[in-house]
């Protein structure tokens, strides 16, 4: 006799596995009982990392989709990488979906939490400390997601990193928020990256606050539509300790802002506050380069209002002290190289002061600079259309 299905049995056998929940907890073998957690999750679960200190000897890795991972707070549950082997990063994600959340890492060798072609990520109240301070040998970056379409960054806190804290590169829809980056290289960097929003965090006792630019050579070219607001950039005045060769390398202590070879980028809404060399610098990439692909001008940048403080009174520039002679004291809050590609380049809000090189080409010795205040249109519309910048709205259900 052929027997029937039952209609129970059809609704169990069309519905999805029921999402599980994995719990680890501190104490002997937290590394590979982690590990194994995270490589046995299905689409769906949860791996619940409960409070404690977690003293790890190797990186971590999740290569499952939809993945959660909770921990019990910033503080509550800590990864400990003191005595990680080797140089890798301390959490490294491959897959879509995934959501991190309310956990800590500390002194990983290399970067923090790196992840590669990882659409849709959410990053909420992850804290990376390198607990040493500034120092070359920390790794290179606290919040690493590269190459990802939707990322949503938000509440998060990273010191230390000897490039950048938080640290977005060739992706987009991006938002970053609500974060503090303290005492690293770059306080925040897009990079080569488009439809990203910076806002609401605060970058101080970095090299360079937060930076925007576009490098050559990079399988992601094009960075743009960039908006930098309501941001707290004050008092990035820490020595640059990258190790030598890194691109940030170059960047001068006591910048706030910082715009690169990049285009459509708006600044508006910003306290910008006691960077001793520029409150807002906008420049051209001056290396050589032979990737067709790249164009090394800063393309329609705009300063909106912003509130200036005390800015550019111990600029780390050629020829110092005569341009501060010249400009009573210390410089203008905004900074350009001068450099434009026809008629793009910089605008500025009528009443904000600023200053030019007064360079003509990518590249052009700053020795042929004819510095001069800056005389640039104000911008057409201060208020910026945001539609489609930013990561997607619905990861905000992913917060609760």
């Amino acid at each position: 006799m052929v027997r029937k299905p039952t209609i129970a049995a059809l609704l169990v056998a069309a519905s999805p596995l029921a999402a599980a929940t994995h719990t680890v907890a501190p104490g002997e073998d937290a590394q590979e009982r982690l590990q194994e957690a995270l490589i046995l999750a299905e689409p769906g679960d949860e791996i619940v990392i409960e409070a404690g200190r977690y003293e790890l000897t190797d990186g971590l890795s999740l290569d499952v989709d939809g993945v959660t991972v909770r921990g019990a707070g910033m503080d509550g549950t800590v990864l400990d990488f003191t005595g990680q082997a080797g140089a890798g990063e301390g959490f490294l994600v491959t897959s879509d979906n995934v959501t991190l959340r309310d956990f800590a890492l500390e002194n990983p060798k290399g970067d923090g939490v790196k992840s590669k072609g990882a659409d849709n990520i959410v990053y909420h109240r992850i804290r990376v400390t390198w607990t040493n301070g500034p120092d070359a040998g920390n790794g290179a970056y606290g919040i690493y997601p590269v190459e990802s379409e939707g990322v949503l960054i938000d509440g998060v806190k990273v010191s230390g990193a000897s490039d950048a804290g938080i640290y977005v590169g060739q992706s987009d829809r991006i938002t970053v928020r609500n974060s503090i980056a303290e005492a690293n290289v770059a306080g925040i960097e897009i990079e080569n990256s488009r439809n990203a929003l910076v806002e609401n965090n605060l970058a101080t006792r970095n090299t360079g606050g937060i930076l925007v630019f576009d490098l050559p050579s990079l399988p992601v070219m094009g960075g743009g539509n960039v908006i930098v607001r309501r941001n707290l950039v004050v008092a990035n005045d820490t020595a640059n300790f990258a190790p030598p060769g890194n691109i940030v390398a170059s960047v001068r202590r006591g910048t706030g802002i910082l715009v690169m070879a990049n285009e459509n980028v708006a600044i508006e809404g910003n306290v910008v506050d006691g960077n001793p060399t520029a409150g807002v610098m906008v420049i051209a990439y001056t290396q050589p380069f032979d990737d067709e692909r790249y164009n090394p001008y800063a393309r329609n940048v705009a300063v909106g209002e912003n509130v200036f403080g005390r800015n550019g009174y111990e600029p780390q520039l050629d020829g110092a002290d005569r341009l501060m002679a010249a400009f009573g004291g210390s410089l203008p809050p905004v900074l350009w190289d001068g450099i434009a590609e026809g008629n793009t380049g910089l605008r500025v809000a009528d009443g904000i002061a600023g200053w030019t090189l007064g360079l003509t080409r990518p590249g052009q010795a700053y020795g042929q600079a004819n510095p001069a205040p800056l005389d640039v249109p104000a911008p057409v519309d201060a208020s910026w259309d945001d539609s489609g910048v930013g990561a997607p709205p619905e990861f905000e259900d992913r917060l609760g």
